[in-house]
């Protein structure tokens, strides 16, 4: 009887139970520093009063009473898939333009390297000047910020086309838009869902950080207000849901990214 498949699963099991065990200890160490005071609870509250602040804010022990919290993540979540989004569809394109055509790869790379560096809250000075502190300013510096990753794993997706498949459209005199979509896009789909998992990750980063410089609605001017008013509970509510929200948006990309490369595996 063959049992070779049974390893992956254990081994992916063993993960899971050596994740689960990191989280608790890691909220063990939480308890015991909160509770005896290792640190003072004006900055490191109680597992228990973080739970209290983020039930209220989600509206859940209340529901007729308004949370903040529920309406800041609205907030935040809709900005960092709207700016995701953006931010692909653009990497995509400009990567498969790029990517296809060894010219342009030796006259834009230079550029490419020169600008991608350039973290996303130095452009926030010229957004400003250019939108203003509005939702907008946000939402580019969001866009800018996440286009990166998509953007170079497009170009490397598509540069790294098997030149054969090059020889075989080339011989079938497919036009450069069939290329892309029947040949290109198929290849390089691994290094593209790989850059917009990474992708996603950015944008909330940058979210949360246009949203406490331009004081827009969102977690990030949650998390400030709270640590402003020395509400460490609700501070770290905020913190907990981000990490939540980047803990969910990963597994569904992931989720999403093994079904559509089923056809890689054997």
């Amino acid at each position: 009887m063959n049992t070779r498949p049974a390893f992956p699963r254990a081994r992916q099991r063993r993960g899971y139970l050596e994740s689960v065990a990191g989280l608790a200890a890691l909220f063990a160490l939480w308890w015991l520093a909160s509770h005896y005071q290792w640190v003072s609870k004006v900055f490191l509250p109680t597992p228990e009063a973080t739970l209290a602040s983020l039930l209220q804010g989600l509206n859940l022990t209340a529901p007729d009473v308004p949370g903040e919290l529920a309406g800041f993540t609205a907030s935040t979540v809709q900005r960092m898939l709207l700016g995701w989004l953006l931010a692909s569809l653009a990497g995509m394109a400009l990567g498969a333009l790029i990517g296809i055509s060894a010219w342009a790869r030796a006259w834009i790379q230079p550029t490419l390297e020169f600008v991608r560096p350039l973290p996303a809250s130095a452009v926030l000075p010229l957004a400003i000047s250019i939108f203003g502190l509005s939702p907008g300013m946000v939402l580019f510096v969001v866009a800018f910020g996440a286009m990166w990753p998509v953007l170079l794993a497009t170009i490397h997706g598509f540069a790294s086309v098997e030149p054969r498949l090059r020889e075989v459209a080339g011989a079938l005199q497919m036009s450069r838009a069939a290329f892309i979509w029947k040949v290109g896009l198929p290849s390089a789909m691994p290094d593209i869902l790989a850059g917009m998992r990474l992708s996603m990750t950015v944008s909330l980063i940058v979210s949360v950080v246009g949203e406490m410089i331009a004081s827009q609605s969102g977690l990030g001017q949650g998390i400030l207000l709270a640590a402003r008013a020395f509400r460490a509970s609700d501070l770290f509510a905020g913190i907990v849901l981000l990490g939540a929200i980047g803990f969910v948006s990963n597994a569904l990309l992931a989720l999403a990214e093994q079904r559509l490369l089923r056809w890689q595996r054997p």
